[in-house]
């Protein structure tokens, strides 16, 4: 009895479907491509008008697009201001988030920079994992990951 091309078709399928077990490597080991971005450890600087709070940035990756596999700067929410300027004029493609709302009263109490802090970390994780910034973006790695960082670098 032989069997109908219908039968070896769905017969394929199957067999196509089935996936091998993972190996404690495939199950355990690093991901193909991963990117850790924590934003952390806020700190207030200066006095009175002059005042000012930066954040700490972690990166923690081995997409290449990053020069380096672990890093850790400062920046302040103006910083980031001018990096979403500097991604919306350099991507027409890219629809980039919007920053943490600016805050006029009271932005120096715990629970403001918290969920300033919390926005600016959701922030960096949508626009750092996104693969066409990561690839077309002059200031991205820059931005998350050198600490001689400088906004006069970049002429826009």
């Amino acid at each position: 009895m032989s069997s109908s091309p219908v039968q070896h078709r769905a017969f394929d399928e199957h067999s196509r479907l089935q996936t091998k077990p993972q190996n404690l490597e495939e199950m355990y080991g690093i991901p193909e491509n991963f990117l850790e971005i924590e934003v952390k450890n806020p700190q207030n600087h200066g006095v009175a008008r002059k005042m000012f709070t930066d954040y700490e940035i972690v990166c923690r990756t081995n997409i290449p697009a990053f020069k380096l596999k672990q890093s850790c700067v400062r920046r302040r929410y103006s910083d980031f201001e001018w990096f979403r300027d500097v991604l919306e004029r350099e991507s027409s493609r890219v629809n980039i988030p919007q920053l943490p709302g600016k805050v006029f009263t009271n932005r120096f109490t715990d629970e403001v920079i918290e969920q300033r802090r919390e926005g600016l970390e959701r922030f960096l994780q949508i626009v750092a994992g996104h693969p066409l910034l990561q690839t077309g973006s002059k200031v991205l790695a820059a931005f998350i990951q050198d600490p001689s960082f400088s906004k006069d670098y970049y002429h826009y």
